[in-house]
């Protein structure tokens, strides 16, 4: 009868390479958090953020370029609570895993209009791993300046549409929604205004111009004088026949 014996030297093994990967793991998380801060710094100059501790905030540096990206900040923070938390649910965590990859491509689209990149660039986070900071990088270090005044997002009028305003941080004009039929600033069809005047037509009469105003001091002319009705007279009376 043959026995199994286990002296612990499996597991032994298993430990000391777990010792030995870990510490490699640590150092690539701080080198691509540091890189990436620098990167997230270097985009929001361009976009006159105020304060560079800003890139250097976890999340919260995902959540001011979800902002430069026309993405509520609130939207991206769901994306990555989602993430984190439900993507380790059995058969569809996996779903859940996208969700913040998605929410910062569609913010980086933005950013690389606004910088002059055009969206094929984005396709970079399919590389896992190393695609977004690919991508960081060449928007960080572009030579184009930041230009927020692109054609308008395709969801400016839904829930993904970025309508906060954190000081510090300048609002990109297509934060807000459309305004509302009949708000203010919304064209109706109630009051329009009066049209300009025509410009008159070629060989037209010309209006005769206005005389001009008398300078200032000067004697004001006599007021018209009403017409003098002159008095009216009686004929005399014709003389009585003379017999």
């Amino acid at each position: 009868m043959s026995g199994y014996y286990d002296d612990g030297t499996g597991a032994g093994a298993l430990l000391a390479l777990i010792l030995l990967i870990l510490p490699i793991i640590l150092i690539l998380t701080l080198a691509g958090y540091i890189i990436s801060s620098f990167f997230y710094m270097k985009i929001f100059e361009k976009a006159g953020v105020q304060g560079k501790w800003r890139a250097w905030v976890p999340v919260y540096r995902e959540l001011v370029f979800a902002k430069l990206g026309d993405i509520s900040p609130w939207v991206m923070l769901g994306a990555l609570v989602a993430t984190a938390v439900l993507s380790n649910i059995p058969a569809i965590g996996f779903i859940f895993s996208y969700l913040s990859i998605i929410a910062l491509a569609l913010a980086s689209v933005r950013v690389g209009q606004k910088l002059g990149k055009d969206w094929p660039l984005v396709l970079l986070y399919i590389i896992p791993g190393l695609g977004w900071l690919i991508w960081l990088g060449i928007a960080a270090f572009s030579s184009s300046p930041w230009n927020p005044n692109v054609q308008p997002s395709p969801w400016r009028t839904s829930f993904l549409r970025d309508t906060t305003v954190w000081q510090g941080i300048p609002v990109q004009p297509d934060g807000g929604a459309a305004p509302a039929a009949g708000a203010y600033g919304a064209s109706g069809a109630g009051y329009a205004p009066p049209a300009a005047p025509s410009a008159p037509q070629a060989g037209a009469y010309p209006p005769p111009a206005t005389p001009p105003a008398p300078p200032a001091g000067a004697y004001p002319p006599p007021a018209a004088q009403p017409p003098v009705t002159p008095p009216t007279t009686e004929p005399p009376a014709p003389d009585a026949p003379r017999q």
